[in-house]
């Protein structure tokens, strides 16, 4: 039976999902981590078949630590679970190399075929997410959503300018330098056509990157 990782923050969550996937998969091996340290700590310790873990959790760069899992480990599966709207997220956890997002609302049969459809070695989005994915791939129309004009990183510093952030708390939160974040913040102004935060937030809410 496979061996899974549950990486939230909060512990109810992760008792909820252990007893979700105990109810169809009743011999699975399940450990649990609360942020992005632990979950590399236990990943550096074993070979997960899957690692279901939440967008925003705090201290966690959730991009980056993708990325360390995935380089650590190419052959790990990983699902992300989180409230944020699908349609701005997911593409870019996939691109990234993530194999399903899931949203932590979604109901319990659905999580239960992401989790089986990715164990399966198949790629899960929902069949909305599936839907809007495929008539952008036949539309000739640039995408509406300017966010989608930022990198990754960019994208990333975008969530945290708008919780109120400051370059150097940034910079501290993705161990990067004040001038780099400094640098991916006047790119971001000028990708976006905005003057200032108050635009970039209402931008946000206006395309879902944020609840209005």
């Amino acid at each position: 039976m496979p061996d899974l990782l549950l990486v939230d923050d909060h512990s109810i969550v992760r008792t909820g999902l252990k007893l979700l996937i105990h109810d169809f998969l009743p011999h699975t091996t399940i450990d649990e981590a609360y942020d992005g340290d632990s979950a590399l700590k236990k990943i550096k310790e074993k070979n997960y078949d899957l690692v279901v873990m939440d967008v925003n959790m705090p201290n966690t760069d959730s991009f980056g630590t993708l990325q360390t899992i995935l380089t650590f480990n190419p052959s790990v599966k990983v699902i992300m679970f989180s409230m944020n709207a699908e349609e701005v997220y997911a593409r870019r956890y996939l691109k990234m190399g993530a194999m399903g997002y899931i949203r932590k609302d979604a109901p319990n049969n659905e999580i239960k075929k992401a989790i089986t459809t990715v164990l399966n070695n198949k790629t899960y989005v929902s069949p909305e997410l599936a839907q809007k994915m495929l008539s952008d791939l036949h539309s000739k129309k640039d995408s509406e959503n300017p966010f989608d004009k930022l990198s990754t990183r960019e994208f990333e510093i975008v969530q945290h300018l708008v919780q109120g952030d400051s370059v150097a708390e940034i910079s501290k939160k993705l161990n990067v330098h004040t001038s780099t974040v400094g640098t991916h913040k006047a790119r971001i102004f000028e990708k976006l056509q905005c003057h200032n935060i108050i635009d970039i937030t209402n931008l946000a809410k206006a395309h879902n990157v944020i609840p209005g």
